[in-house]
């Protein structure tokens, strides 16, 4: 069978065409990399790509694309509003327009859900190795472009149930009085704080204007550069930026604080995972024994805390892997109907 699978970010949108053999072997036909906002829609950026597979057109069998928005499922077909992008998807109409007669939209964070079983373990890196229980839920958090949330939730012997949500819109609780301040710095310029105000590239970016606004010092070259959240966290790691640095250090404390708060919420003692882009490029910050500490820090519930394994996942594509994933269940469901 040949599948289709997207990962569509707000930035940047991955595509890939694969075969499937009956034994379950896999082979990758085509992938690609588009900027999002280069195309007004989906089926046209999809239309492109399978106009340039080098194996010409070609039936496809199911298609899944995860996006960064909400989807909601309207009676067997999907619809979907991308946070980031003027985009408004329906799987049936793209069904039609694109030719796949199966084709689901999923959240981008259900779709690093479901290709979490697909990694490697090098595609993982562990900060703190808990007490796994392979029968409880396991909690996917990732700061990117934006803040995703998902949990996995164990059903019987089948693949679990993944409940994507918009915890990242939610207002952020500060846990001390400096981010106290900030979460007021954030307030006074956007009217709201919000988890993905703090938690994302821009949310890095925030932070260090505070950091510099607090230290009475203006900005380094970071902020100027063409990219300033990649550049900020390069100084930090690189130790060239004091201001950097500091706004690194508050960021990782946040981010693991407010991933054990969401922990908190579900008790993922199968494992937490920090994926989206930003984890694994500050790998090196997140391995500082402050993070672990900082994820740990809700006492009474310390206990707790300690025995949830804490995962980076490295893989940048693993949302990309799990849409493939669920293109072939749906792929799968769709021959066992016929």
């Amino acid at each position: 069978m040949r599948l289709l699978a997207g990962d569509i970010g707000g930035t940047k949108t991955f595509l890939v065409l694969a075969r499937f053999d009956e034994e379950g072997g896999m082979e990758r036909l085509h992938e690609a990399r588009y900027p999002s906002a280069a195309h007004a829609d989906l089926a046209p950026m999809v239309s492109d790509f399978l106009a340039t597979a080098p194996s010409g057109p070609q039936r496809i069998d199911a298609a899944c694309f995860a996006l960064a928005g909400p989807v909601q499922d309207q009676g067997g077909h999907q619809q979907a509003r991308l946070t980031n992008l003027p985009w408004q998807l329906d799987s049936e109409r793209l069904g039609r327009v694109l030719d796949i007669p199966y084709v689901a939209l999923i959240n981008d964070f259900a779709g690093i859900g479901h290709g979490l079983p697909t990694l490697s373990p090098d595609a993982l890196a562990t900060l703190q190795a808990g007490l796994p229980d392979p029968a409880a839920p396991r909690l996917v958090v990732g700061a990117g472009t934006g803040l995703g949330v998902c949990t996995l939730c164990p059903v019987g012997n089948g693949p679990p149930r993944l409940l994507a949500a918009e915890a990242g819109h939610a207002n952020f609780a500060p846990a001390d009085a400096r981010q106290l301040r900030l979460a007021e710095h954030v307030l006074a310029r956007e009217g709201r704080c919000t988890r993905e105000h703090l938690l994302s590239g821009a949310g890095l970016r925030r932070v260090y204007e505070f950091v510099c606004a607090e230290a009475h010092r203006p900005p380094g070259p970071a902020l100027a550069a063409g990219d300033p959240p990649a550049a900020i966290a390069g100084a930090a790691l690189a130790d060239t930026d004091p201001l950097a640095a500091d706004a690194l250090s508050l960021f990782v404390a946040i981010y693991a604080g407010q991933t054990a708060d969401l922990a908190l919420a579900v008790l993922p003692f199968g494992g937490v995972y920090l994926a989206g882009g930003i984890a694994p490029k500050i790998l090196p910050r997140l391995r500082q024994p402050d993070v672990v500490a900082a994820f740990t820090d809700r006492p009474p519930m310390q206990a707790l805390l300690d025995a949830m394994p804490l995962h980076v996942v490295l893989d940048e594509h693993a949302g990309l892997a799990g849409a493939l994933e669920y293109a072939r269940r749906l792929a799968a469901a769709g021959a066992d109907k016929s």
